[in-house]
């Protein structure tokens, strides 16, 4: 009898829903024969942009691409500060450095995980060119009153969108997405996001027209003419190829973060059923937030014992992330220590991510709660 396991996500299930579509969108383009910047790349822009209601959509090689050439077109670089979270995945921060800016911190809310806005405001300085608010997890983080208060100081918003494409936010009668709130949106498409291509891909979005010049043309080494170079650019191109098979899943985007959803609001009521709500906080959805579920994670006593305890029933977990960024060895010479972001740092002691996707069967969340119940009943 085959051993019973439970992934954190499974790819697998996903693709037999769209392999007919994405065979035939790949096929089309093998046909073309042509794989850079093409048709699929440049149709793909467009429809990414009508999604997020924002004029402008440029496609990259990855979402740490994005933010680099973000910043680079935004003329962010040594001497500048770029104020964001120190809960997030390495490239956040590594992309301010590589511009050559320094990293400044903000602690983070400890229901939403995403960062606080009245400590971004406390952390501006004289030096800060942008500030990159993180929509961690599927979930936005409200901008309402961060975005005018920075454009009245000639800050640049750089959102880090790479977790939370199809993510929005009501505020006051109007939809706001993802993407589609600062100077630029940075999106990527690994192949574990909720909208994700079968090998690497990012996207930069944008609600500023005189900024579309600029990032098409640090894509490509810099040049709008080939062989003519007016600054120095980066590869960071698109493959047609993954545009083709973006554009399949873009289609059946909507339904499954909203499968995502259904199945996160599973969790939390398993968790009460089963008396769990002491031992384990789910995720908080901030009131007006459509949060999407890239990641279910909760927080948990006894985390280390608990998730040896569900590898050995066969269920898979993660830890995002288990060292803050403020204490990456790489940054030290920021001067940060243990202790300087005490809720992003409880917050990495006690998080644990629970599969999440699609096709996550009903049966298969009771038998990974009723597992946690007796693991706390011990």
């Amino acid at each position: 009898m085959p051993v019973r396991k439970l992934p954190t996500l499974d790819l697998k299930r996903n693709y037999d829903r769209v392999r007919n579509e994405i065979r035939e969108a790949v096929d089309k383009v093998l046909e073309s024969q042509h794989f850079i910047l093409g048709p699929e790349v440049k149709a793909f822009e467009a429809e990414v942009a009508s999604t997020l209601g924002v004029p402008l959509a440029v496609g990259c090689a990855s979402g740490t691409d994005a933010l680099i050439l973000s910043l680079m077109a935004l003329n962010v670089g040594p001497g500048d500060e770029v104020i964001t979270t120190p809960y997030s995945f390495f490239a956040t921060a590594s992309c301010i450095t590589r511009v050559g800016a320094r990293p400044v911190f903000a602690d983070i809310d400890p229901d939403t995980y995403n960062f606080k806005v009245d400590h971004v405001l406390e952390k501006i300085s004289t030096k800060t060119r942008a500030v990159i608010p993180v929509h961690l997890f599927g979930q936005m983080v409200p901008l309402e009153t961060l975005a005018p208060e920075l454009r009245s100081r000639g800050i640049a918003l750089v959102e880090d969108t790479a977790q939370a494409f199809g993510a929005s936010r009501h505020v006051g009668g109007e939809i706001q997405h993802a993407g589609g709130v600062g100077d630029v949106g940075c999106i990527s498409f690994f192949p574990t996001k909720n909208l994700g291509a079968y090998g690497d891909g990012g996207m930069i979005t944008s609600t500023r027209e005189d900024l579309a010049m600029s990032l098409k043309s640090l894509r490509v080494h810099g040049s709008t003419e080939t062989y003519f170079h007016e600054t120095v650019g980066i590869n960071s191109r698109l493959d047609e190829i993954q545009a083709a098979i973006l554009r399949v899943r873009l289609r059946h985007l909507q339904e499954w973060n909203e499968e995502r959803r259904q199945a996160a609001a599973r969790y939390a009521l398993l968790f009460r059923e089963a008396g769990l709500m002491e031992r384990v906080r789910p995720p908080v959805e901030a009131p007006g937030n459509t949060h999407i579920y890239h990641q279910y994670v909760i927080r948990c006593e006894r985390r280390e014992a608990l998730q040896a305890h569900l590898e050995s029933e066969g269920i898979s977990s993660r830890v995002y992330y288990p060292l803050c960024l403020h204490l990456q060895p790489c940054f030290s010479n920021l001067g940060y220590r243990e202790g300087d972001f005490p809720e992003a740092e409880a917050l990495s002691r006690d998080c644990l991510a629970l599969p999440i996707f699609p096709e996550l069967k009903a049966e298969e969340q009771e038998w990974l709660v009723s597992s946690m119940e007796a693991f706390y009943r011990k």
